[in-house]
């Protein structure tokens, strides 16, 4: 069975990112930053031998994004 789009907005040390679970791909996640510095930027993470992520792994894995970023550029360097 193939379900929609997933959509929605997840919240993490103050950042606002809208996640959408990509259709057809199980535990592929799109994440556009909506508080960052450069609209439209954002990241994709995915997990392999599972059907999805947890509230948990999402927010870590945008911590991790926040981790990265240069906060002279808002991208990743």
């Amino acid at each position: 069975m193939d379900r929609g789009t997933r959509r929605w907005t997840l919240t993490v040390d103050g950042e606002g990112f809208d996640v959408a679970e990509r259709p057809g791909e199980p535990g592929t996640y799109d994440f556009t930053w909506l508080t960052g510095p450069n609209p439209g930027y954002g990241f994709t993470t995915q997990v392999h031998g599972a059907d999805s992520l947890s509230e948990r792994e999402l927010e870590e894995s945008a911590r991790d994004f926040l981790g990265q970023v240069d906060p002279g550029t808002g991208h990743i360097e």
